[in-house]
Parts: C-alpha cells; structure tokens; sequence
C-alpha cells in the first residue's frame, strides 16, 4: 500500500540488557553493542525481507549512559538519549509512533504507561532476547 509506514520497534537499551544477568554492567557499550546485533538480525529477517513478511519494520534502539557510542547499522537507528532513556522513547514514539503500528521493549511499568497513553503497545525484553 503505497505510503503506508511500516511498523516503529523501539527498544530500551538498558532495561533489555539490564534483564539478563550475563556481566552487562562489566561493559554496558558492548551488551548495548551485542543487542543491536542481534536486533539487525531481526532486520534482515531469515528471507532478508525484513523479518515481518516483506513488510519490514524500523527498529530503533535507544541508549544512555555509558551505552552511548554505539553507531547504527543497517537496519538498526541508534538513537542516544542526552538525559533519560524513558524520556527519549517517549519523544520518540510521539514523534515517530503516530499513524503506524508502534511497539516499545521495555519491562519498565512506568515507561509501559507513558507509551500506553501515546497509543503504543508495550512488549517485554524476552521478545527481542
């Protein structure tokens, strides 16, 4: 369908890394690094379509705190909140989010909420792990 915008994933960095207790805290830029990895593999989808059907999604993964520096890559936005992590996702989503199907990762009840009111759907870490 021409013009459509194809679904908003924005992914909390820090809660979905902070979710698995592997040694994170150890190198926070690197677990943010390994889970933009795993999220442009998503991207690709096993058929390199987009992993949704040919209908592709956005992904964007935002960071904070030491997380900040990770570059984007094909089919992953990094985006780096200057402040808090919950405030740029909800920018995000109100900026980004509108007229489209929009999912945030994030287990935090709190965000959850402020994302709810936006119109987004709220999905947990183990979704994206």
């Amino acid at each position: 369908m021409p013009g459509r915008l194809c679904p908003l994933l924005v992914v909390d960095a820090a809660n979905v890394v902070g979710s698995v207790p592997d040694g994170w805290w150890r190198d926070r830029r690197g677990a943010a690094e390994r889970l933009r990895d795993r999220l442009a593999a998503r991207a690709a989808g096993p058929d390199g379509d987009g992993g949704n059907g040919g209908e592709g999604e956005e992904i964007v993964l935002v960071v904070e705190g030491a997380a900040r520096g990770v570059a984007s890559m094909p089919g992953v936005r990094v985006v780096e909140a200057p402040g808090s992590g919950d405030d740029r996702i909800v920018e995000l989503v109100a900026a980004e989010g509108r007229g489209r199907r929009c999912t945030v990762i994030t287990a935090d009840r709190g965000l959850r909420e402020r994302v709810a009111a936006l119109g987004a759907r709220a999905a947990g870490p183990r979704s994206v792990r």
